[in-house]
Order: C-alpha cells, then structure tokens, then sequence
C-alpha cells in the first residue's frame, strides 16, 4: 500500500482525535453558536472535517479500489460535507455538525484505527 494513503488516514485519525477534544465542551448543538468560544469550536470542528474530507478525496485519487473495501464507511457522505464546508460555510447547520460530532465521529474513529491496523500489519 502507498506510504502516502498511509500517512493519509494517520491524519484522519489525528483530525479526528482533535475534534474529539474539542468537542468535549459541547453539550448542546447551541453551544456551539451562543458564544465567541463555542463559534470557534465550530470553525476548528469544521476546518478538520474539511481537511478529513479532502484527505478522503485524495486517497480516492489515489487508489479508487481502496475505499471500497471499506464499505462500512459513508465515504461519499464525508466527502460531500467537504464539499458544503468548503463552498457553501454559510449555511452550514450547527446542528449537523453537532450529530455528525456526537454519532459519526466516534464510529469513523474506530474504522479509521481498523484501517491502520490493517495497513501497518496488525
């Protein structure tokens, strides 16, 4: 496997630790809109969730067999969130962001770890 989607889902995994974080502090999906730190929250969480769907991009580019043997995944969902992040920011829906931190992010988490298992021979 390509060293490069390699160090490409240890960065997933890295931006997903980092949302993790820092979605910590949030308890409602208005946390994250009612007050100067919670907006920023919001912009860290979505800038990883950007840089997680372009990485998800790139690997597809780069081996588009690879993805696939990860059906469990909703690749094209991440990637279209990139897509919205990075075209249409501001009517990005904090609520979204909220259920993708609270319900997603933890299941990507434990795909992503199996991946690089996999990939690092264990």
């Amino acid at each position: 496997m390509s060293e490069e989607v390699n160090e490409r889902i240890e960065f997933i995994l890295e931006s997903i630790l980092l949302i993790e974080n820092r979605f910590l502090k949030i308890k409602f999906p208005d946390d994250l809109i009612n007050s100067n730190d919670g907006i920023t929250i919001l912009d860290s969480i979505a800038m990883r969730l950007q840089a997680i769907g372009d990485n998800i991009k790139s690997i597809h580019k780069l081996d588009n067999q690879f993805l696939q043997k990860f059906p469990e995944i909703e690749w094209e969902k991440i990637m279209k969130m990139r897509d919205i992040i990075s075209h249409h920011y501001e009517g990005l829906d904090h609520e979204i962001i909220f259920n993708i931190c609270k319900n997603k992010i933890p299941e990507l988490k434990i795909s992503i770890t199996s991946i690089l298992k996999q990939l690092n021979g264990g």
